[in-house]
């Protein structure tokens, strides 16, 4: 079958089956050729090594649950570590779930608020009361976290606009929730050292989400762009006001250090 039959075929395929086009712009290969022929990564965002933030990088992670949905400890030490070092008072974060990243972080802040669909509509969504019920459990009656609700599409976050010192972005992760909450992102930031952590920028710490970059680097300012990285052996990307050394991903490279893991269980009453 030839190229032009082939795209008939295609065509014909899509105009029964609408949902069909959905696959065709999900496709990684196709987000990947826009995002390097707009901004010329081919090898994604400048990878930015931990230790080159935190040269004798130590944290903990705790509460954290081990289970289904969860973002990586790596992840969450990272976010904590990134506070300190910020100076981070105020916190604010799209996307709840068990509440582990914005337990972390109330430890370490100030104050927190954490954003998440209401009770009713993840029930709508996924017919799940006990996935519902989970959403919180880790935060839920901590003294400096505050919980809204809303949806981050829609919602009028105008009061919290200049605000906050860091924003973590884990809701919705397809390309328009991304970008819009990208643009939300850099509203709420307070000051020229606020920061903004991104989960899920890759599938694992060295598979890039082109559709999220994409969606990252289209929502975040054209000046701001310069200061957005990968930070190695996580899936997080950042948005730090300062210029470091940086190298590019490369998928399967020797590692240049290792990690010491303490796991230790805490029983819940």
């Amino acid at each position: 079958m030839n190229k032009l039959n082939k795209l008939f075929k295609a065509i014909g395929r899509i105009a029964r089956h609408p949902y069909l086009l959905n696959l065709v712009l999900q496709d990684e290969s196709s987000n990947k050729e826009e995002v390097i022929k707009k901004y010329d990564l081919k090898d994604g965002l400048p990878l930015l090594e931990i230790n080159e933030l935190f040269p004798d990088f130590h944290e903990i992670a705790k509460p954290y649950a081990y289970l289904s949905g969860a973002t990586m400890p790596i992840d969450i030490a990272l976010m904590r570590a990134l506070a300190k070092k910020y100076a981070v008072k105020d916190y604010f974060e799209i996307g709840t779930w068990r509440g582990e990243s914005v337990a972390n972080l109330a430890d370490v802040a100030e104050h927190c608020v954490t954003f998440n669909l209401p009770k009713e509509e993840i029930i709508k969504l996924t017919n799940n009361q006990l996935y519902a019920d989970l959403h919180s459990f880790f935060s839920k009656d901590l003294p400096n976290v505050e919980q809204l609700y809303g949806d981050s599409q829609t919602f009028d976050f105008g009061p919290h606009y200049g605000k906050y010192d860091m924003v973590f972005i884990d809701g919705d992760h397809h390309y328009e929730s991304v970008k819009k909450d990208t643009e939300t992102a850099f509203k709420l930031l307070n000051g020229e050292r606020s920061i903004i952590v991104w989960h899920d920028y890759g599938l694992d710490p060295e598979t890039i989400r082109w559709d999220v970059m994409g969606a990252i680097l289209d929502g975040a300012p054209a000046e701001s762009r310069k200061h957005i990285y990968h930070v190695s052996n996580t899936l997080c990307a950042v948005y730090l006001p300062e210029d470091f050394t940086t190298h590019n991903l490369v998928p399967y490279e020797t590692p240049r250090k290792y990690f010491e893991i303490d796991i230790k269980t805490h029983k819940i009453e």
